[in-house]
């Protein structure tokens, strides 16, 4: 089956199904809204050249919409179950049930991945984990690399796809716990119209409108708004405002030849937060801190949860991000067709924060602590673009017994980034009492409180480029009806600069890389709705991308350094039961990262790490019943750092590699109209 025809029927199946009542967490939902993209014209003559399709044709249109069967990325030519790697798939309705209003949100629907904050002095924004390893920079959108630190928000996704485990040889650098792709909603041939409002406790009141637009037999214009403003649950003077606004407009709709020009906009004005202060694992407690002795590693006692650190009225964070896409596809025929997307993508961010510090009052003898805390002011500029040019081809053709579905294409980035940041001096304050303002007199003169005036000046820009040029090709090859081998490589060639103040290096610094990556996995079929597989795939993560918490960087002690690599094995099976409207998925997994950077207590850092994560991860995904959906996830996992010039590190887990994460939504009809 096609992927559009198939994308048409699903979606026009739950526009055109019965009204219901279902418990959902949506606040006022009406309209309606149907399929993003439109199917290639002479639907009849290509359903009947595959009968052997037809089957899964008509159960997808009875309606699982928690089931998606496909991905977006033309890389992936196969169903997911037949895909041999561990594939979550969100769709638009479960976003919508449950009421998601971010991208963390969404992710709350899958297990393996952790979320962070501003650990480390990073910056605010999507810091994601997924299977123990970062994947800030691991976020696509429609494929593309989605670089730039912010909080996205969902309104403007049709779902969501998290692939799991190392696969560099798909989507390049990075991905060494997993990706994770946003498809965006595009015009499509229908009038539709849905909105949504949504108001509760916390000062939370948002509102989103989608309007879809049919011009002409073959092109249409679609239109996406939101609005959100919202207060923490549970923490003082902590907030957020975004709007967003997103256009697609649509030419040769329903044509071999396709074209279609995006724009998205997101604008966010909030209060930032680093939370609690976190006591300390390496010192002694004296005089008030006395207290906090046997607590070392954890948050503070006897504070509440909702205690702010930060300084209302001096705490900002203002971010706009901006997409500018153009896609083209043309079908040369229906087993051969191409795919260019073209994007320029930038974003601003200016904020300061406040972080709060336990204040080392040792002197000489270093890492004493008292309920005196730093609370040390931070200020920071950060401007990302990114060019990005991307061209698939696909072809599906025989060699003898063996079919293949051949996927080829090139991949070109320019990635600019400008960083200024500065700490200022801090004022104290009391850990149960923040509010009071210790001032030494070196940073506020007796009797003031104008903090805003001691804003730290920011320094020139560090200023960071990273150039990619990548090949690749992957395979898909049945052989008969039981067997499937399915392999990837990738070349990538990328160079890296970084200038600017806090470069010892006068001219900076520059790093090259020349990377093969690759996976390879046999997939045995007993039935058509089965699988058992077993895959190895391969990542790397290059210096500039993750050297700092703040994006792309290079120092000198990292600027020569190779990238890490990792690799995965995975073992699993995949079903679909009760007539394919359920998903069963099962998977073992091992990644090992085996030159980890690590840094001795010196302050030198080399490849001398090596991390393991392994595990086990079960999913079920569809509907149990006609009027019951579910949508689940079980993930067991075990890591260690098996290697580290830092001594105390050696036998430790990964900080973000929870032993157990689990998620569970389900919706039920209670009421269905009968006509």
């Amino acid at each position: 089956m096609p992927q559009k025809l198939s994308s048409r029927l699903r979606r026009a199946a739950r526009k055109t199904g019965p009204k219901t009542l279902s418990v959902t967490s949506l606040l006022c939902a009406a309209g309606s809204l149907s399929a993003q993209t439109a199917a290639p014209s002479k639907l009849k003559p290509q359903i009947e050249e595959i009968p052997s399709e037809l089957p899964e044709v008509l159960i997808e249109a009875t309606g699982s919409v928690y089931n998606p069967q496909r991905l977006q990325s033309q890389k992936y030519t196969e169903p997911l179950r037949d895909i041999p790697q561990t594939i979550t798939v969100i769709p638009k309705a479960v976003i919508e049930d449950r009421g998601a209003f971010s991208l963390r949100d969404v992710l709350k629907n899958t297990p393996g991945i952790s979320m962070q904050a501003g650990e480390g002095g990073a910056v605010s924004g999507d810091n994601l984990s997924i299977r123990g390893f970062s994947a800030r920079s691991d976020i696509y959108l429609d494929g593309v690399r989605d670089y730039a630190n912010y909080n996205r928000d969902p309104f403007n996704t049709e779902q969501v796809e998290i692939t799991k485990g190392p696969s560099s040889s798909t989507v390049g650098r990075g991905s060494t716990g997993g990706s994770i792709n946003t498809v965006s909603k595009m015009a499509n041939l229908t009038d539709s119209v849905l909105t949504t409002v949504s108001a509760g406790t916390s000062n939370l009141y948002r509102g989103t409108v989608d309007v879809n637009q049919k011009f002409t037999e073959h092109s249409a214009f679609r239109l996406n708004t939101m609005y959100h403003s919202a207060d923490t649950p549970g923490r003082d003077n902590v907030s957020s405002e975004r709007y967003g606004i997103a256009a697609s407009l649509g030419a040769g709709l329903g044509t071999d030849t396709r074209f279609m020009l995006n724009y998205q906009r997101l604008e966010e004005s909030n209060i930032p937060d680093y939370g609690l202060p976190w006591i300390p694992n390496n010192g002694t407690f004296s005089g008030s801190g006395a207290a906090l002795a046997g607590y070392q590693n954890q948050p503070p006692p006897g504070v509440s949860f909702n205690t702010f650190y930060g300084i209302p009225g001096v705490d900002y964070e203002k971010i706009q991000t901006d997409h500018f896409t153009a896609i083209f596809e043309h079908d040369f025929s229906e087993h051969t067709r191409v795919r260019n997307i073209t994007r320029y993508s930038r974003s601003h961010r200016d904020s300061v924060s406040t972080a709060p510090r336990f204040r080392d009052v040792g002197g000489g003898a270093g890492n004493q602590y008292t309920t005196v805390l730093n609370r040390q002011l931070q200020r920071r500029q950060q401007f990302t673009e990114m060019f990005g040019n991307q061209t698939n081809l696909v072809a599906e053709f025989a060699t003898g017994p063996i079919k293949h579905a051949l996927v080829t294409g090139m991949e070109f980035y320019l990635e600019h980034q400008q960083n200024a940041n500065v700490a200022g001096v801090a004022t104290l304050t009391d850990l149960y009492n923040p509010s009071v303002i210790y001032s030494p007199s070196s940073f506020l003169p007796a009797g003031t409180q104008d903090i805003t005036s001691k804003y730290p000046g920011l320094p020139a820009p560090t200023e960071a480029y990273l150039y990619t040029c990548s090949a690749y090709v992957f395979d898909t090859m049945k052989l008969g009806k039981h067997w499937e081998f399915s392999g990837g490589l990738r070349y990538d060639h990328m160079y890296a600069t970084v200038s600017g103040p806090g470069n010892t290096s006068a001219g900076g610094y520059a790093n090259a890389d020349d990377l093969f990556s690759y996976k390879a996995a046999l997939i045995y079929k007993p039935v058509k709705q089965g699988s058992f597989y077993f895959g190895y795939g391969t990542s790397f993560n290059p210096t500039i991308d993750g050297a700092s918490g703040a994006g792309l960087g290079l120092t000198a002690a990292t600027s020569s350094l190779d990238p890490e690599k990792t690799s995965t094995f995975e073992l699993g099976t995949k079903w679909d039961v009760l007539k394919e409207r359920l998903s069963l998925t099962a998977a073992l997994f091992r990644s090992e990262k085996t030159n980890a950077r690590t840094t001795d207590p010196s302050g030198i850092t080399t490849l001398g790490g090596n991390q393991l994560v392994q595990g086990i991860e079960f999913s079920m995904t569809g509907s149990i019943t006609k009027n019951w959906q579910v949508f689940t996830g079980y993930a067991i996992m075990e890591s260690e750092t098996k290697a580290s010039t830092a001594a105390g590190a050696i036998g430790q887990s990964l900080s973000n590699a929870p032993p157990q994460t689990f998620n569970l939504w389900t919706t039920y009809t209670l009421l269905e109209k009968t006509q």
